[in-house]
């Protein structure tokens, strides 16, 4: 059986684990954005599509909701629906960065703001604002901890890195990112293993199955998404590999994304480090996009969440800022994610 990323349902959860945090001041109450993602399939959509309710129904604005199922084509036909529907907002979540660029086109004839979230459309002369995180540098701080992590353990080190879809552009920053910092390192981390996931389950499982196998000394490994975790423990344990922090035989072990199994890891000590997408920071860029956009501001076209990492010796501090710890906390201090 195939498996991609799972599909999540959250409900109001994380809605309600929101309610404390800062909400925009109200303004331009009464407008219509479109909500168009590519899928559910994993928790940090389904998390962000949540916050956006939240913040949307604080401003005042009616949200329509609409999923692609990864159809370039059946979601720029959603894109012409909401056009026609006269809607004030487009946020999009695209499959391809290249084949959105007519959409955006479509939407400045029609003069709608568009925004992307997370995934920042091809360059192109079509005006549009993307959020994103900062891929590379969240990537690069995470993995500056496994090194110096592995400095104060001692001995050298060989590196696995589980790579995501190169034809999503977070996966490429973030494999850039991780080499960014192991090749500064090379007199004591030699990289053995390049594992091509293509963000399917199966695939991560079987690649690192395969990295194991042709290299049983691996002690380093960074994933590009958290949501391989379950995957990697299970396969670390196949190999009696799967230890605490504290015990003989630790993997040195990062990852990227911040959902609740990621904090979950880190609370039991499997985890060392993993690079956060600040999901709540990202919602509010995004919908403060669309009111400067009604103001007749024109904001730059790559707006960047700095995002940061959290480790066991500060997650008390900075658990707060964690999409996934509220998922977390909400859900009984229990994962729902794996």
């Amino acid at each position: 059986m195939k498996l991609a990323r799972r599909e999540f349902t959250i409900g109001s959860l994380l809605a309600a684990g929101t309610a404390g945090l800062p909400i925009m001041v109200k303004a331009q109450e009464g407008k219509t954005v479109a909500l168009l993602f590519d899928s559910l399939v994993s928790p940090f959509w389904v998390s962000g599509l949540e916050i956006m309710k939240e913040r949307g129904k604080a401003n005042g604005w009616e949200l329509l909701e609409n999923i692609s199922n990864f159809d370039d084509n059946k979601q720029f036909e959603q894109v012409k629906a909401m056009i026609a529907r006269k809607v004030d907002g487009i946020l999009i979540i695209q499959t391809d960065s290249k084949a959105v660029i007519p959409a955006i086109r479509a939407a400045n004839e029609a003069n709608i703001p568009m925004v992307h979230f997370n995934r920042p459309p091809a360059e192109s002369d079509a005006y549009s604002v993307a959020i994103q995180a900062d891929n590379r540098q969240i990537t690069r701080d995470t993995v500056q901890f496994m090194v110096d992590e592995a400095k104060r353990r001692g001995g050298q080190y060989k590196a696995c890195i589980l790579i995501g879809d190169l034809g999503d552009v977070n996966a490429i920053q973030r494999r850039d990112g991780f080499f960014d910092i192991v090749d500064q390192n090379q007199d004591i981390i030699e990289v053995v293993a390049r594992v091509a996931t293509e963000w399917n389950a199966d695939k991560a499982f079987a690649g690192l199955m395969n990295a194991l196998q042709a290299n049983p000394d691996i002690n380093f490994l960074f994933t590009s998404s958290d949501f391989m975790h379950p995957q990697i423990q299970q396969v670390l344990e196949t190999f009696d590999m799967w230890k605490k922090r504290d015990e003989e035989g630790h993997v040195i072990f990062g990852g990227f994304d911040g959902d609740d199994g990621a904090y979950q890891r880190i609370v039991d000590g499997y985890l060392d480090a993993c690079g956060v997408q600040n999901l709540f920071l990202e919602v509010d860029m995004a919908f403060q996009a669309f009111q400067d956009m009604w103001a007749g501001k024109k904001p730059e076209k790559l707006l960047m969440d700095p995002g940061f990492v959290i480790t066991q010796e500060n997650k008390d501090q900075v658990r707060d800022q964690m999409w996934g710890y509220i998922v977390w906390e909400k859900n009984g201090g229990k994962p729902i994610s794996g």
